[in-house]
């Protein structure tokens, strides 16, 4: 009983949170660090997608590009926010669902990237953006900084 207990302390603390894997599979909360500017309501409209997904966030309001270069996520593939989740970086407006599939399949790789701010991609969506929806690719970075297409939106279809 007392190692239950013990458990369940350690659980509701958050304390295995940080071992990637650990809980995630369990459907536990993931937590996520994000840098970001203090002024930026695009970045904070992503923060709240991944809240409403699911995730636990901690905030740095002092800009991203010292959190880029530390995550070796290439310059080319900026966006205004970065985040860390386990041990992948997260480059700009990349959805809840892509990142969870990151986490479940675990790529050796830097992590994933939404380069720019795609109108329709999580936090430059919605009605102040006319509900419009560009097509946009989330990207895979490789340990050697190249990428591929991790997954696609909003593009058409080919006919057979």
């Amino acid at each position: 009983m007392k190692r239950r207990h013990a458990l369940a302390s350690l659980l509701s603390a958050g304390g295995l949170l940080a071992i990637p894997g650990v809980l995630q599979a369990q459907g536990q909360t993931v937590f996520v660090e994000v840098w970001k500017s203090p002024t930026c309501g695009c970045c904070k409209d992503w923060i709240t997608h991944l809240e409403v997904s699911g995730f636990r966030v901690k905030v740095n309001d002092v800009g991203n590009t010292a959190a880029r270069t530390r995550l070796k996520v290439p310059m080319k593939l900026g966006s205004c926010h970065t985040a860390l989740v386990g041990r992948y970086a997260i480059e700009g407006h990349v959805p809840a669902v892509d990142i969870r599939r990151l986490l479940k399949e675990r790529p050796d790789a830097i992590g994933l990237a939404v380069p720019g701010m795609p109108v329709g991609s999580p936090g430059m969506d919605g009605p102040a953006f006319d509900n419009l929806q560009d097509p946009y690719d989330v990207l895979l970075i490789a340990q050697d900084g190249s990428t591929q297409i991790f997954n696609s939106y909003f593009k058409q279809k080919e006919r057979s």
